[in-house]
């Protein structure tokens, strides 16, 4: 059986673990447990890092359990947060829970005949019926408040950064999470709970109730929150954040965020997001060191976790549009491309609208260039930049005697003209 902690800990994955569970690990399949928290119908990249987690557990022989908060969604986690968060309705729960869990089935074995198995869990199926008596006399009289309070995200909440104080519903989360893993100990003998560094109070709590009310003995793995060399948020673009739907983060954007990354943090990414051994890794890293500008680390990231993610066409089209940027494209590039994936790579791009009908007789080029566009300011400034060869449509050189027709549409809607290598202009059918 592979080693899961060693596995993590060269990948620089791991952060705390409790004492014995690496020994547990080796023992025997453990069955593992990482949750989920449905405030979205998506999860974004910061939740990849526990999706590889329940990975790795899986690859190394042991069983993954992926936990969909129903419940304590409804509440919210005051782990690393200031101010509490807004709860969520039963139906935007629901659209959320479904989401979350179309996306974990990606990337995780549930359908799988071995011992193994992932499964998918909602704390909300042995949470709906508990009353809170029952809850408090049950569960509450087991942990003390003086535990409770010693836990890092109270101290935080209570403390002078904290301008809103803590709910008693916040405060009672880690009950109520705790309450969970006691659950799986018991229904699933599920041993293990992991999470990311701010979890571990949460975790410990988990492990402190299986001990004082079933005499069981359960462990608890943190790895570090991830963070970027520059200070920024990881995950977190000016746009916002990069989901794992690609409704919400195209494939080509979502490419382009690991592309972009720094070489300090490709150097930590390519061990954290890909399943690429230490070897291939290590003469990664120093064939990138001595061809910087080829930016292999970033482009290796890129093909991984898009592939992972989105699946090899999406990754191959995502590329085939990181091209039409940077590298050389044609015509037939440009319109295999749908729309939101255009718009992505020429974001920000100016436009101007022109009608179906004129496009039906056909536009010239020296009219779509000024009068249609305001792309060049004159006539003559058109001619006497077709005349120098600096004028493209959609990236293919013409001339003066060129006639834009319906045929050149791009995702049935756009036309781009160029001048030179790098101003852009769209035209917009409407």
């Amino acid at each position: 059986m592979k080693n899961f902690v060693e596995e993590l800990q060269w990948r620089g994955m791991l952060h705390d673990i409790m004492p014995g569970t690496e020994a547990q690990l080796l023992k025997e399949t453990t069955t593992a447990y990482i949750g989920f928290d449905p405030t979205a119908d998506s999860l974004h990249i910061g939740s990849l890092v526990q999706i590889i987690l329940l990975m790795h557990l899986q690859k190394c022989g042991h069983k993954p359990i992926a936990l969909i908060g129903g419940a304590t969604g409804m509440i919210g986690d005051p782990s690393g947060k200031l101010d509490e968060r807004n709860l969520l309705d039963e139906e935007t729960l629901q659209k959320n829970i479904n989401g979350v869990k179309a996306q974990l089935e990606r990337f995780l074995d549930f359908s799988s005949n071995k011992d193994n198995a992932a499964e998918l869990v909602n704390n909300y199926d042995w949470m709906k019926n508990l009353t809170f008596l029952e809850f408090a006399r049950d569960i509450g009289k087991h942990i003390t408040v003086n535990y409770m309070m010693s836990k890092e995200s109270v101290k935080k909440r209570l403390s002078n950064e904290s301008k809103v104080g803590m709910s008693f519903t916040e405060f009672t989360y880690q009950l109520v999470q705790g309450y969970d893993f006691l659950h799986l100990y018991n229904e699933k003998n599920c041993q293990l709970q992991i999470g990311g560094s701010d979890q571990w109070g949460n975790i410990t709590t988990g492990t402190e109730l299986v001990r004082r009310k079933s005499q069981g003995k359960a462990y608890a793995l943190t790895c570090p929150l991830i963070t970027k060399a520059d200070g920024t948020k990881f995950g977190k673009t000016e746009e916002g954040n990069i989901w794992l739907d690609a409704k919400r983060t195209s494939p080509y954007k979502f490419y382009q965020y690991w592309f972009n990354a720094s070489d300090t943090d490709a150097e930590k990414y390519i061990k954290i997001f890909t399943f690429l051994d230490k070897e291939k890794i290590k003469n990664l890293i120093k064939e990138h060191k001595e061809t910087p500008h080829l930016r292999l680390l970033q482009k290796t990231i890129g093909k991984e976790v898009t592939i992972m993610t989105h699946g090899k066409e999406a990754y191959e089209n995502a590329l085939k549009a990181s091209n039409i940027l940077f590298g050389k494209s044609t015509a037939n590039d440009l319109k295999s491309l749908d729309e939101q994936t255009f718009l992505d790579v020429f974001e920000g791009v100016p436009q101007a609208e022109i009608s179906k009908t004129d496009l039906n007789i056909g536009i010239d080029i020296i009219e779509a260039l000024n009068k249609k566009s305001s792309f060049l300011k004159s006539n003559s400034e058109a001619r006497r930049a077709l005349k120098e060869n600096s004028i493209s449509v959609n990236k293919e050189k013409v001339n003066d005697t060129t006639v834009l027709l319906k045929s050149d549409l791009i995702a049935n809607k756009f036309i781009l003209l160029q001048r030179g290598k790098k101003n852009y202009f769209l035209l917009k059918v409407v």
